[in-house]
């Protein structure tokens, strides 16, 4: 292990962090310009590499995932802090032209989302909006926007970023977060199950590596451990597992666990950590036609199957009403969809040993493809509280389906609430699918769920996947964690608009793609959208989202456009 490499690299970022701290913001604002550059020009090869070690191929429509959760999330990152930077620069408020209101329960809210005209004509029927917490006022909500840039001579900080081995972006949205939100220097340790993008990402953040800003290292656990106990670090953050988590605040074996039963931490630098968790679906009852059925079925098994399930807002429990006529139906959908997808590499480690676990424990077991390696659980039982399947995220995969009451509507809502919070573990993310007929009569009912919801980003007829690409959206766990109880973690990233005191993101989609949605009472242009796997443009829409958004041409959007609508 070459620690004096890691030493080297620790001090010559202790060397610039005050020097960063202080840089002007039209500085910044190169640097910004210049990563965006830089990932127009390695979005191909970035690609290429993700779908190869993914045993993908580039004309394979799931290559889709790899051009949106790759170099399209880094650039509209980038394209939402250059316009937040700007407006503090100018002196201009970061909010200006955006919503803000008050709920039901008097929480400030603000309508991030649709804001510009490429918004609207790329997320046709998609909003989102973010939840502050209970203490923010109308009248304070503006000192919780871009604390940093508020400082009059701010501190420099040197943070570890532990990246994630599953979105390629991750690491990269991680870094530009504690970089231009936080004010941090950055030694980014690359994850071994995807180092293979670490020399993409050099190429990006080159002139922050030439001015000594940022240093990218490679290892495994020991050179993390070894990392994250560096006397010249000051602060880190984790995408990862809770595991993960305890070994570096706690230790391992007997006396970790013995560190962490007392709260006695060896590590005790403030820590940022997204976790993941138990995603919980909940359908609430309508009356869905056929073709309802259909495109719902595929949008849930879209929300597990996404990157082959390795993911942190995967849907791992399903929960469906008991009372519901069209329930057995919809459940014979996920399975034809779910025996139709193609078969591909589950390619995460320990995925399948984990899956396995869970099998061991469920008697009813059904398993789909040539490989038969997607899974499904259809009768759960809820009373089962302790079950692995609502303890333990699987990050593969297999679902999980659990039914509950539902003499009506609202308080099937109540009880799938209740479950969600209560037996699930983990606040990352949560779906909610509903009729828009149904929410219609039902309103009051819905945003009382959505209220009582205790997570990170909620999505309703929307994957929570989708604020992933939606970086106005804070990103991370619901508010509550504590050190010994880490949950789905705490802190936020993405979040170009710099809130510092929110407490959850809803992101809201269409019921029904464009050439339905009208009889439904919907009115967008939105087709099916880019992270369905039944998606069969989606690796076109991908590249010409890459290609639209580097140029901002309009035959390349008339392009991008076709290609959606042949979805």
């Amino acid at each position: 292990m070459h620690t004096d490499l890691i030493d080297d690299a620790i001090a010559e970022l202790r060397e610039s962090k005050d020097r960063w701290a202080g840089l002007p913001i039209a500085r910044r604002i190169q640097y910004l310009e210049s990563i965006r550059a830089r990932t127009v020009r390695v979005a191909r090869p970035w690609v290429e590499a993700a779908v190869e070690a993914k045993g993908l191929s580039m004309d394979h429509p799931l290559a889709g995932e790899e051009w949106t959760s790759g170099p399209f999330s880094v650039m509209s990152i980038v394209d939402d802090l250059l316009v937040t930077l700007r407006r503090i620069a100018s002196g201009t408020s970061v909010l200006d032209g955006y919503k803000v209101r008050q709920n039901a329960s008097d929480q400030v809210v603000v309508d991030v989302f649709p804001n510009t005209m490429d918004d609207l004509i790329l997320w046709s029927g998609v909003s989102a909006e973010v939840w502050m917490q209970p203490s923010v006022t109308p009248e304070s909500l503006q000192e919780t926007v871009g604390a940093f840039y508020e400082q009059d001579d701010p501190t420099g900080d040197v943070s570890v970023v532990l990246a994630a081995g599953n979105i390629s972006s991750i690491a990269a949205l991680d870094l530009v977060y504690a970089m231009f939100n936080e004010g941090k220097v950055v030694a980014l340790k690359m994850n071994p199950v995807n180092d293979y993008t670490g020399g993409f990402f050099e190429e990006i953040f080159a002139d922050l590596i030439d001015d000594g800003y940022v240093r990218f290292i490679y290892g495994g656990i020991r050179i993390g451990s070894y990392l994250t106990s560096h006397p010249g670090v000051d602060s880190i953050h984790i995408t990862g597992s809770a595991r993960t988590y305890d070994a570096i605040v706690y230790g391992t074996g007997a006396e970790g666990a013995e560190n962490k039963k007392a709260d006695t931490p060896i590590n005790t630098r403030p820590i940022g950590a997204e976790l993941g968790g138990v995603g919980p679906v909940i359908v609430v009852p309508g009356n869905w036609s056929r073709r309802d059925i259909t495109f719902q079925a595929e949008h849930i098994v879209s929300q597990k199957m996404h990157n082959s399930g390795h993911n942190c807002i995967a849907a791992q429990v399903l929960i469906l009403p008991e009372h519901w006529e069209q329930r057995e139906a919809l459940l014979a959908e996920i399975r034809r969809v779910l025996e139709d997808v193609d078969d591909r590499v589950v390619y995460y480690p320990e995925s399948e040993a984990r899956c396995e676990g869970i099998l061991a424990d469920i008697e009813d077991v059904e398993t789909f493809g040539v490989t038969h390696n997607r899974y499904l659980f259809p009768a759960v039982s809820a009373d089962d509280g302790g079950h692995r399947v609502f303890a333990h995220e699987v990050f593969g995969p297999a679902l999980a389906v659990v039914t509950l009451p539902s003499p009506s509507v609202g308080e099937y809502l109540d009880k799938a609430v209740q479950f969600a919070n209560e037996s699930l573990y983990g606040t990352l993310g949560a779906n909610v699918i509903i009729h828009p007929r149904t929410q219609s009569r039902h309103a009051d009912e819905l945003e009382n769920a959505l209220a009582d919801l205790e997570y990170g980003t909620i999505a309703v007829n929307l994957w929570t996947g989708a604020a992933y690409f939606i970086s106005q959206c804070a990103w991370g766990a619901f508010p509550g964690h504590t050190r010994q109880d880490i949950g789905s973690g705490v802190g936020v990233v993405h979040n170009t608009l710099m809130f510092n005191q929110t407490q959850k993101s809803i992101v809201r989609g269409p019921f029904a793609p464009h050439v339905r949605a009208m009889t439904k009472g919907e009115y967008h242009l939105s087709p099916k959208l880019i992270y369905f796997v039944t998606n069969k443009q989606a690796h076109r829409i991908g590249e010409y989202l890459i290609d639209y958004k580097a140029t901002g041409s309009k035959a390349k959007l008339a392009k991008l456009l076709v290609a959606a609508l042949r979805a």
